[in-house]
């Protein structure tokens, strides 16, 4: 009974053309690829419009980070550079003020030597000496010796020599800030 059942079966979908519509079906299929044989795999005219542009931007923006790295390289390079003329300059500005450290050492202790030879000369001699120089000069010297010795040598000095240089000493630090 089921055999006679099958035997009806598919003698009505050959003659009702069912079996033929799969078999052109079948046909349509491309076994290789899965996918249908007749059919075309180009994209719509707005999908490839959509397509082309989004290539377009990524070129473009493939360039900009080109160029945006090539920029950061140079940058990084400068920034190298930068440091390296920064350490130079520390290094240079170290020794310049250990030189002027010295410089200034070896001046005050010259004008330090200088003032104990005029502590030491003869007041009246020393008092001569101080009547040729600049008053400026002389306030400045006479300010850094022991006070009898600058006593002994203004004693000495002219009484318009004394007064400017009294001047001068008395006024030097007349300028500066209070506490």
């Amino acid at each position: 009974m089921i055999a006679l059942i099958l035997v009806l079966s598919g003698l009505l979908r050959l003659i009702g053309g069912t079996g033929q519509a799969i078999a052109r079906e079948m046909g349509d299929l491309d076994v290789r690829g899965g996918g249908f044989a007749n059919q075309s795999c180009e994209p719509p005219r707005d999908v490839a419009t959509v397509l082309e542009a989004l290539r377009e931007r990524e070129e473009r923006l493939d360039e900009r980070e080109a160029r945006y790295a090539a920029r950061s390289a140079k940058l990084a390079t400068a920034e190298a550079e930068i440091a390296d003329q920064l350490a130079a300059l520390e290094a240079a500005e170290r020794a310049l003020e250990e030189t002027l450290a010295r410089a200034d050492s070896a001046a005050e202790t010259d004008v330090a030597r200088l003032t104990a030879v005029y502590e030491n000369m003869k007041p009246k001699e020393a008092a001569l000496l101080f009547e040729t120089m600049v008053p400026e000069f002389a306030a400045g010297f006479l300010g850094r010796m022991r006070p009898d010795a600058a006593a002994k040598v203004v004693e000495g000095l002219s009484p318009e020599a004394a007064n400017v240089i009294s001047v001068i000493l008395a006024g030097r630090n007349a300028n500066a800030p209070a506490r």
